[in-house]
Order: C-alpha cells, then structure tokens, then sequence
C-alpha cells in the first residue's frame, strides 16, 4: 500500500461503521499513524436501511463518505480494500491491494446476515445489511407491483403482492410497519386500477413473540399496532425452505410470494488468520477481555458486534447494536492513550440507553431504564434519537426534511427504479 513511511506507531482499524468510526474520531490527539481499511467508501446508518428499501430516504441520506466524517485528523490515511487474511504473528493485514503491517489492530467488521445453512434461501431471499442490498429490495417491491398491475392471472399476481419478511426483531417489525403504510397510504393513489387489498404482509418469528430483546410490554405493543396496520404475524413459525416462489414452514405452511426478505439473523463477520479458539462458536465473534483485547493478543482489539466480551450484567455478551459499538470505540480510543502514556487501561463498562423500535406513523415502543411505554411519544423519542445520531448535518436536514413532507402528505417520495433488479 502507498503509505508515508513514519517513526510514529501505526493502529490499523478494519471496519467503518459505527465502532470504527467512533474509535478514529476519538483519536484525534494521539501520535500515531491512523489508516481505516473498509470495502466501501462510506459510513452507512444501518438503523435506516429500511426507508431505503420502502422508499421512505434515498442511500444519500443515510451514507456519509468516511474520508468526509474523519477530515479533520492528523496522519489519518482510508484505503478501500478487502482485507482477506490477518497474520497475527509478524503483525500483518493482507488484502486484495496489498499487504500493511500494524503495531496495533483494531477489529470492527460487525456483522452479515445468517442464513443458518439454508442454501436455498440464502439464494432467492433478499437481505437487508447493506445500501446496495436496500435498494435491491426497493427494486423488487417496485417491480413487482409494476408486474401485478399488468397481470390478469390471479395466482401470479397474488405471489406479486405477497410479502413475506423472516425474523421480528427491530429490522422485521420496522420493515413490515413501512409496508403496511406503503399499502395503506402510497400504493392506492399509484395503482389506481389494481387491488392493493390483496397485497398481503406477513412476519415470521421463530420465538413465541416479536420484539424478543425488548419487554413483554414492547413485544405486545408492537404486536397489536401491526396487527392494527393489517400485517399478518406468525410466532412460534420456522422457515424452513424458499425456492424463489414458494416459501415453507417446519409447520406445514405454505405461501407463494415472489417476496422474501430475511431478516432472521446476523453472524460476526470474522477475518482469516486467527485459530478458531479465538471465536465463539455460532456467534463468530471473537472473544475479548474488558479491555477489547482479543483473547491471546495484546495488540489486537475487537470492538462492537464481532466482539464478545462477557460480563456479570451481560453473561452473553453486549447486545449487537449501534451502542455498545460506539461506546466501545470511545472507550478503546482513551485506553490506547494510556497505553501510549505508559498507563494502565481501564476496563468497558456498557451504559445501556435503552432500545427503541418504530411501527410507523405516530406508533413506537420503547424500553428506556424501567420505564416502558408506547405510541405517539415514543415515537417522537425514536425520531430525535435517530435524528441526532445521523453523521453530517446535510444528512439530518434532509431526514428531517423526507420526514416532515411524508407526515404531511401521507407519501414517500423515494420510488425510483433506478436499477431493476434481476436475482443472478
């Protein structure tokens, strides 16, 4: 790689999302040579990801390039490139443009989805983790409805307008919201000579309820403002099988769509060059003391959802969200001042802020501390949350400004087909 040679040490951070983002930021002050590896040129609000995918915010709104974000550091260097293999003994990052030595590394790849084996579904199913895979989705739906209006086969066009989304945690409950307002509000006036009553939204959760990492009362309140909006929920439901038409159940289900979006769960995107003993099995993330140190190397860190750090208050590890990623980049980043100062580190508490989960319009539930509650207020508490954690204020007056002009005309301005989409 073209790096400036340099006495200063070099922390090399695999990963630009929020773990990798915050623990740059917060290394302003320190003398060291700072490079950022990630595949893409941008930092993605993944919280959103869904109003891209129903056409609610354009990727722009929610994608903010890093090189942007992090300007303002002193010898900071971004490369866009995969990494393929870490060699933990001579301390060296390989990947597809070349190969970079550390003094310090920092791993925050997050997650991929989990597609539990299922080869079948990984191939016909639509995931949801990344821009490109949102505007997929967006494609599809838009497509889809386009094909619906110019069928006169009953039975296509009901796979065309059946929606199936797979796993009821915050993406899934939020996702089936944004259809069922799609439906209710947007589709009618574009598709005035079709039935867009017979579109159809389902939800499948494994588990017996929705929501399951937020309180029996969340899980409820979600569950009836679905059930309110016309989505179908299914509990205790497993999918077993998706052949591009027909999606099936361990129960015996089965439901022709044309619409299947796994959301069921993620897996820690873990790099090569390390033994297995170092990750957890089926989580994939690696193991890591309070101080993010991967178990076995000092120089090697671990922050946000490829961490697993276990604790008395989190025996299973911290939650795989935005928070704990960001509180660990934080974290990290004064631990690595100490560490250069000749000072002991300190070991990472999380401060748990709450979660938040949106139904759409005027309907959220929340669970903050011991408070529990849902509605118009926890709605309003969701938008502010997300609103101020969005990088770049051109990126939060043009949210605020998608989301007031939706509110007032009950729309969602968003509906290009700017690349259809064909499964390969």
């Amino acid at each position: 790689m073209n790096l400036p040679e340099t006495s200063q040490k070099r922390i090399v951070i695999i990963g630009g999302g929020f773990g990798g983002i915050s623990l740059a930021k917060a290394l302003k002050k320190i003398d060291a040579q700072i490079v950022l590896i990630d595949r893409h040129n941008y930092h993605t609000f993944q919280p959103l990801l869904y109003q891209v995918s129903t056409s609610g915010l354009e990727p722009d709104s929610i994608a903010y390039p890093i090189r942007k974000v992090l300007k303002n550091l002193k010898n900071f260097h971004f490369r866009l490139a995969s990494v393929e293999q870490i060699d933990p003994n001579k301390k060296v990052v390989h990947t597809n443009i070349g190969s970079l030595a550390y003094d310090y590394l920092v791993l925050a790849t997050g997650t991929k989805t989990n597609f539990f084996g299922n080869t079948n579904i990984q191939k016909y199913s639509m995931p949801m983790k990344t821009v490109p895979q949102a505007l997929n989705i967006r494609s599809l739906m838009l497509q889809n409805f386009e094909k619906a209006d110019d069928s006169d086969e009953d039975k296509e066009r009901k796979a065309l307008l059946t929606f199936c989304i797979v796993g009821a945690g915050p993406t899934g409950v939020e996702l089936a919201g944004a259809f069922a307002e799609l439906k209710k509000n947007v589709f009618p006036k574009d598709y005035q000579h079709l039935n867009v009553d017979e579109m159809e939204i389902h939800l499948f959760e494994g588990g017996p309820r929705i929501l399951a990492p937020m309180s029996e009362k969340a899980s409820s309140k979600a569950n009836q403002f679905l059930k309110n909006l016309g989505v179908q929920v299914h509990v205790n439901t497993i999918v077993a099988d998706y052949d591009g038409s027909v999606m099936e159940t361990k129960e015996g289900t089965a439901i022709h769509t044309k619409n299947l979006i796994w959301a069921a769960g993620v897996t820690g995107a873990s790099v090569a060059g390390f033994e297995t003993t170092k990750l957890v099995d089926k989580l994939n993330r690696y193991k890591v003391n309070r101080f993010n140190q991967v178990e076995g190397y000092d120089e090697v860190f671990a922050i946000g959802d490829i961490a697993y750090m276990e604790t008395k208050d989190f025996p299973k590890g911290h939650p795989q969200v935005a928070q704990p990623a960001i509180q660990q980049g934080d974290h990290l980043a004064d631990n690595l001042l100490l560490l250069f100062a000749g000072k002991a580190m300190k070991p990472f508490t999380y401060f748990d802020k709450g979660t938040l989960a949106t139904i759409g319009r005027n309907r959220a539930v929340a669970d903050l501390g011991k408070l529990r509650f849902g509605g118009f207020f926890a709605w309003f508490i969701w938008i502010f949350v997300h609103l101020v954690a969005l990088v770049g204020f051109r990126n939060k007056v043009v949210v605020l400004f998608n989301w007031v002009y939706n509110y007032i005309n009950y729309d969602k301005a968003a509906r290009l087909i700017v690349r259809p989409y064909k499964k390969k």
